[in-house]
């Protein structure tokens, strides 16, 4: 028996992870069938450092399908890392269906002969491709922009950065002093580990200052 685990993923804090969700719901029950479990995180596109999707995959049985809502929230990669990831999917051969990739959906229900599972098979990692590069080549155009951008705002003295969430990251630090673990930290304020991980090292780097 094979079970539908359904990635959703943000880049930021300030994204809703969970915004897709709905999506994925709707489809599956429009096949009959059931989201068996759902692994969430606010991390990069563009970085393998993603701990919920390796979860996913180190729970994965043989076709299992890893459902996403759009290839690029599986992969904002560069070609060497996505290669790495196809090759962590295929290890553990499992089916990647994406909503905006209406060719991976018969991959879904696999209620098809041999012969017309491998064609599809076939096309989608094609596709998967494909998009996987459109997604990429998009992330860097929106980070050659934002540079860009930001160098102009800074020759006129504009530029400020992003501003920090200072209430939610004095909490943040207030548990860190009480010993609390990262991944409880983590869970109860909604930030990211590269968060916490940076205001961790602020707190040794004051704790050393006193």
């Amino acid at each position: 028996m094979c079970f539908v685990r359904a990635y959703l993923r943000a880049s930021t804090d300030e994204q809703d992870a969970n915004r897709g969700s709905g999506a994925l719901q709707v489809f599956v029950a429009e096949r009959g069938m059931e989201i068996a479990a759902a692994y969430v995180e606010n991390e990069s596109g563009a970085s393998l450092k993603r701990p919920e999707l390796f979860r996913l995959l180190s729970d994965c049985k043989p076709g299992d399908v890893l459902l996403v809502e759009q290839v690029d929230r599986l992969s904002r990669l560069s070609a060497e890392d996505w290669q790495r990831l196809k090759e962590a999917i295929g290890s553990k051969r499992v089916r990647v269906v994406a909503l905006d990739l209406p060719t991976s959906w018969t991959m879904a229900t696999g209620r098809v002969d041999d012969f017309t599972s491998r064609m599809f098979e076939a096309i989608n990692a094609m596709m998967l491709d494909m998009l996987a590069a459109v997604a990429r080549k998009d992330y860097e155009d929106r980070r050659r922009r934002r540079a860009e951008g930001i160098a102009k705002t800074k020759t006129t003295g504009a530029y400020r950065g992003r501003k920090e969430d200072t209430e939610r990251n004095k909490a943040i630090i207030s548990l860190l002093r009480k010993g609390v673990s990262w991944s409880i930290v983590m869970k109860s304020t909604g930030a990211a580990r590269g968060t916490v991980a940076k205001l961790a090292k602020r707190l040794a780097e004051e704790k050393r200052a006193a």
